[in-house]
C-alpha cells in the first residue's frame, strides 16, 4: 500500500525499533505520524528528535503516551500506572474484570490502546490510524509481571495462616498477573479497534523471547537457568504470533497483517559515559573493605539487607544503550554479541523490512507468511472422503433417526440453528418452498405443535443445554443446563420473528442455488450447497450446510484462507 498521505501510528515509538520505523516511514511522507510511548517525556523527546532529523517534513507529528494495557482514565504522564492500580482495591477489581470479562463496548471504549488507534486519546486530533506498527515488546511487559513470584507469595501467606492476611488482596494480585487472559484481551482490543478505525495495515515487531538462543541461553536477567520467566516470555511471544496469524486470516480486518521476529540482540541507540541506571534508578555505590569482612553464615547471605557502607555516589562508566535491554558495559556487549552467542541485528534493518512489507514488498522475513506456507490446510483427499462420510451418516440416520447437534461443536448458536433447521425440515417435508408458502405466524404455530408432539427431539434439545422459546416469546422449555443467555446466542426460537428470519435465509439459499445452476458450468462458483454439487435444482434442507451458510453470510465467519 502507499504510505504517502496515510495516518501512521507507531506503538513503542521511543524505543530502538520504534524510532527506526518512524524514520523509515517519514521517508514516504505519511500525512500524520503518531509516536506512542509509555511516558509523555519519551514521546515528546521522540517527536523532537524526528523533527530535528526531518526539518522539512510535511508530516504532522503527534505524541501519544500511556500504558496501552489499562484504561485511559488511569494514565500518568511519567509514572507507569500499573503499581498504583494494583495498590487500589477498587481499581484492581476493575482491572481484573477488564481482563477476564467478555469484551464489551464499555471495556473497549475505556482502553487507552483503543483511544490511541481511534485518534481520540489526549493530544490527538480525532483521526484514526490507517497504518499501525506495534514495536512494543508485549511478551516482556506481560511475562515480567512474574506470576511465579505472585504464586510464591500467596503460598507463603497460606503457610503462615495469619488472621491478618487479606486473602482477597492476595488472590486478586495473582489474578491480575495471569498471562494468557491479558494477551487475549490485548489482541481482542487491538483487532476490534482496527476494525472500527478502518486500519489498512498492521505490523507487529515481536520477539523470540531468547534472542534466538535456545533453552540453554546463558543470559537470564538474574533468574535461574533456564529461567521460568524467560520461558514464559518466549511462550507469550509464540502465542502472540499465532494470534496475529489468526488476525491475518480474519476477513474484514487490515489488508496487510505482518509480524517480524528478530532473533538476536537489537542494538544500539547510544554509546557514551555517565551514570548507570536500571528502571529509572541509579546504581548507587557501596563499599565493604577487607577489615569489615563478615562471617560466612546464613544471616550474612541474605539476598538483601543493610550491608555495606553507602558512598553516596552513583556508578558512572562507559556504556552502550541497547534499548529494552538497558545499558550494557563494554564487557557485557562483547560477551552477548560474540560469535555463537546472541550476536545482534540493527533496528534500521528491522525498520527497512517493516516498511518494505507495508508497501507490498516481499522480504521473506514475515512470520505470518512463514506460518501460512508451513501449516497444513484442507486437503483434496479429505474433501473426497467428506462425501463418503456424509453418505454413511445419512444411511445410519435413515435407520436410527437423524442426529442434529450435540452442543459439543459450540457455540450454542450453531446448535440452535441446526435444531431450528431440523424442525423446519421435518414440518415441511424437506422442502423449502413449503416453508415459504406459510406466514411466519403459521410456521411458529406448527413448529410449537411439533415440539409438543416430538418428545424425543424436545428432550434432545433441552438436554444439551438449549432452552426452547415458545411462539409467544414469553415461555420457555428447559432442562437442567442453559448454555446461553438469550435466544440469538443459543435458544431454539419458535417466535414468528425468528420464522420470518428463517424465511429470508431460505430465500437467500434458494437464490444462491439457482444462480449457481444458471450461471453456466464453469468453476467460478464455490458450489458448496449439496444440491448444486449434485447439479440438481431441488430445495431440500441440508441442516449442517444451512448452519454454515448462516455462519458465512450473517455472522461473518467465513474461513479467511481458502
Amino acid at each position: 500500500m502507499d504510505i504517502r498521505g496515510k495516518n501512521a501510528l507507531v506503538l513503542g515509538g521511543f524505543g530502538l525499533v520504534g524510532s527506526a520505523v518512524c524514520r523509515e516511514l517519514l521517508v514516504h511522507e505519511p500525512a500524520r505520524l503518531v509516536v506512542a510511548s509509555l511516558k509523555k517525556s519519551e514521546s515528546d523527546q521522540a517527536i523532537a528528535e524526528l523533527k530535528t532529523a526531518f526539518p522539512n517534513s510535511k508530516t504532522k507529528f503527534l505524541p501519544a503516551w500511556g500504558d496501552i494495557f489499562v484504561r485511559a482514565e488511569w494514565q500518568s504522564e511519567e509514572t507507569p500506572p500499573r503499581a498504583n492500580i494494583l495498590a487500589d482495591p477498587a481499581k484492581r477489581k476493575v482491572l481484573i474484570n477488564d481482563i477476564v470479562d467478555e469484551l464489551n463496548e464499555e471495556i473497549l471504549s475505556a482502553s487507552q490502546l483503543h483511544r490511541i488507534i481511534m485518534g481520540t486519546a489526549e493530544g490527538l486530533d480525532g483521526q484514526p490510524a490507517h497504518i499501525v506498527v506495534d514495536a512494543i515488546n508485549t511478551s516482556t511487559g506481560v511475562a515480567y509481571q512474574n506470576i511465579f513470584a505472585a504464586a510464591r507469595k500467596l503460598q507463603s501467606e497460606i503457610a503462615k495462616g495469619s488472621p491478618e492476611t487479606s486473602w482477597e488482596d492476595e488472590i486478586e494480585q495473582l489474578l491480575a498477573a495471569l498471562y494468557i487472559p491479558q494477551l487475549v484481551r490485548h489482541i481482542q482490543i487491538m483487532h476490534e479497534s482496527m476494525l472500527q478505525a478502518g486500519t489498512q495495515a498492521y505490523v507487529k515487531v515481536g520477539t523470540s523471547g531468547t534472542g534466538g538462543m535456545g533453552l540453554n541461553i546463558p543470559y537470564t536477567h538474574g533468574e535461574e537457568k533456564p529461567s521460568r520467566v524467560l520461558m514464559s516470555k518466549a511462550a507469550l511471544a509464540g502465542a502472540q504470533s499465532l494470534l496475529t496469524f489468526l488476525m491475518a486470516r480474519t476477513p474484514g480486518g487490515p489488508t496487510v497483517v505482518k509480524e517480524f521476529k528478530p532473533t538476536a540482540l537489537i542494538a544500539w541507540k547510544e554509546i557514551g559515559y555517565g551514570k548507570i541506571s536500571r528502571g529509572g534508578k541509579d546504581f548507587m555505590l557501596y563499599d565493604c573493605p577487607p577489615e569489615q569482612a563478615l562471617p560466612l553464615n546464613e544471616a550474612n547471605l541474605a539476598p538483601s539487607g543493610d550491608f555495606g557502607a553507602a558512598t553516596g555516589k552513583a556508578m558512572q562508566a562507559v556504556y552502550i544503550n541497547t534499548g529494552e535491554n538497558g545499558l550494557f558495559a563494554a564487557g557485557d556487549f562483547a560477551a552477548i554479541t560474540s560469535y555463537g552467542q546472541m550476536e545482534f541485528v540493527t533496528p534500521e534493518e528491522i525498520a527497512f523490512n517493516v516498511v518494505r512489507e507495508i508497501m507490498g514488498g516481499n522480504t521473506g522475513r514475515d512470520i505470518v507468511a512463514a506460518l501460512d506456507s508451513a501449516v497444513m490446510g484442507p486437503s483434496f483427499r479429505a474433501g473426497t472422503l467428506r462425501d463418503s462420510a456424509l453418505r454413511r451418516l445419512r444411511e445410519l440416520s435413515a435407520e436410527h433417526g437423524e442426529s442434529v447437534a450435540f452442543e459439543i461443536l459450540g457455540p450454542p448458536r450453531m446448535s440452535k440453528l441446526m435444531f431450528e433447521a431440523y424442525l423446519l425440515k421435518q414440518e415441511y417435508a424437506n422442502k423449502m418452498a413449503n416453508a415459504l408458502a406459510d406466514t411466519p405466524q403459521q410456521m411458529a404455530a406448527k413448529l410449537e405443535a411439533r415440539i409438543g408432539s416430538d418428545a424425543k427431539m424436545r428432550q434432545e434439545i433441552i438436554s444439551v443445554g438449549l432452552p426452547i422459546l415458545l411462539s409467544d416469546g414469553k415461555r420457555i422449555l428447559r432442562g437442567p443446563l442453559v448454555k446461553s443467555e438469550n435466544a440469538y446466542r443459543g435458544w431454539v426460537d419458535l417466535t414468528p420473528e425468528n420464522m420470518a428470519q428463517w424465511q429470508q435465509r431460505l430465500e437467500g439459499i434458494r437464490a444462491m442455488v439457482k444462480a449457481e445452476l444458471n450461471g453456466g458450468s464453469s468453476s467460478q462458483h464455490d458450489r458448496s450447497y449439496s444440491s448444486v454439487r449434485d447439479w440438481a435444482d431441488d430445495d431440500r434442507f441440508e441442516i449442517g450446510e444451512m448452519a454454515g451458510w448462516v455462519a458465512i453470510n450473517e455472522d461473518m465467519g467465513r474461513r479467511g484462507k481458502q
